[in-house]
């Protein structure tokens, strides 16, 4: 038998950051190992769980079992086969991740509701030894944490889903934050396409990644003009690629199932030439309005990750929800088939408040893995008023941290509207210290 690591993130339902409790499991042999539990149970609980080969040799399969109290059920599982015999519960490899190189991990997930505390735990049938959680948290972290050097690629490399947040090569997790273009069609400037500007983001604001919004339906959008939308948008992902930083494309509509051809089109021909890194983030669906996620806006997201998933198997996509990428609890009813799907939250304190944070909560205890690809201090609008809240906003910078959902604030271009964060003059290089408008500053602080 082959040995095996298991390092397990279990968190209480709507407490995904200082409320996290985690299990780690490391070897002492061949037949032992060890668990610690930082934090009590809540009602209900997410689990990930990530298998590591720490052998010199492949290994063909692998097994986790442990028992949970009888009151407790599994209601969902991803990434693993799940079979259930009273309280004990056993998951094993699905055919795409059985075989581990030595040194590869892999993971899966489920959601459980009830309470207590995983007891006997084993890992291809070495066993693990459990308790009550200590008073202080384990020595050993649960995962190798990332480099503290380099560039926001070189760090965290190949991005995943785990659970209902975003964990990095190493199996860490990850909040990406940055900024938004402008609609690439009615910038003032070609801001977001600068090599310099982004490096001068990346290293002055802390940007990790930067969400390239190509307009699609109005005058001298995508569908008018095909050939200058895509060379915006190719600029900004050979850029990104330059600078190490992540980069989401997003097909910036708000009635994309009416032209569902050329996103599929679209995407599918970007998936084959780009899917291959590790820095890219498809976004098929900006904002679909106020119609139907069964029979309108889902079929449109199956047939673009299919094309997506043709061509590029693991890069994450970012699904648009009802009602401007606000009716996230009712894509949680009926998610998309796939693996490394999130899905898609937008908000301006100014309008939005504690029920639409409700809505996010809701998702994510059904599962849901959310991105915030477009926020503001400001009325939904855009902030057309110049008015900035940012007590509202800073609700919900606390709120996205506490659940580890990543986010790229709205947006890089010069104006009066409170989301534009650039004041007349700012050059299109970056330098921008002294050229920051509206909620810039606020925005800015948090990427640091």
């Amino acid at each position: 038998m082959r040995t095996l690591r298991l390092v397990t993130t279990m968190a209480v339902a709507g407490l995904l950051a200082g409320g996290a409790a985690v299990v780690t499991a490391t070897p002492a042999s061949a037949a032992t190992a060890v668990f610690s539990v930082t934090n009590n149970w809540g009602n209900g609980y997410q689990g990930q769980v990530t298998v590591t080969n720490d052998t010199s040799a492949p290994i063909s399969s692998w097994r986790v079992e442990f028992d949970l109290p009888s009151s407790s059920t599994i209601t969902q599982s991803w990434n693993a086969q799940q079979t259930t015999s009273g309280s004990h519960h056993t998951f094993a490899n699905v055919s795409w991740n059985g075989n581990l190189a030595a040194g590869a991990s892999t993971s899966f997930g489920f959601l459980v509701n009830g309470t207590g505390t995983p007891v006997n735990c084993t890992v291809n049938g070495a066993g693990c030894a459990g308790g009550p959680p200590p008073t202080t948290p384990p020595t050993t972290p649960p995962t190798t944490p990332p480099p503290t050097t380099g560039t926001p690629v070189e760090r965290h490399g190949q991005l995943r889903v785990c659970g209902t947040t975003m964990c990095d090569r190493s199996g860490a997790r990850v909040q990406l934050r940055g900024i938004s273009s402008m609609w690439l069609n009615w910038e003032t400037a070609p801001y977001a396409e600068n090599l310099s500007a982004l490096r001068w983001m990346r290293d002055n604001w802390n940007l990790q990644v930067i969400r390239a919004a190509m307009g699609v339906e109005p005058a001298g959008a995508y569908l008018s003009d095909p050939a200058k939308a895509r060379a915006q948008v190719e600029t900004i992902i050979n850029n990104a690629v330059t600078a190490g930083v992540y980069v989401i494309v997003d097909w910036h509509a708000h009635e994309a199932q009416n032209n569902q051809s050329q996103a599929v089109a679209f995407f599918g021909d970007l998936a084959r030439r780009y899917g291959n890194l590790p820095n890219v983030i498809w976004e098929p669906y900006n904002e679909p309005l106020q119609v139907s996620w069964t029979n309108v806006i889902k079929p449109y997201h199956q047939a673009v990750v299919s094309a997506i998933r043709a061509a590029d198997p693991d890069n994450i996509i970012v699904l648009g929800t009802p009602t401007w990428s606000q009716d996230v609890d009712v894509a949680a009813a009926s998610p998309v088939t796939g693996t490394n799907l999130m899905y898609t939250l937008h908000f301006y304190s100014c309008t939005h408040g504690s029920s639409l944070r409700a809505k996010g909560d809701a998702a994510i205890r059904a599962g849901l893995a959310l991105f915030v690809t477009e926020w503001g201090a400001s009325n939904a609008d855009g902030g057309l008023d110049g008015r900035a809240c940012l007590p509202e906003a800073q609700s919900w910078i606390d709120w996205m941290k506490a659940n580890g959902i990543s986010w790229t604030a709205w947006k890089l271009d010069v104006g009066t509207d409170t989301t534009n964060l650039l004041s007349p003059g700012a050059p299109v290089t970056g330098g921008w210290t002294n050229y920051l408008h509206g909620h810039a500053p606020f925005v800015v602080a948090n990427m640091r």
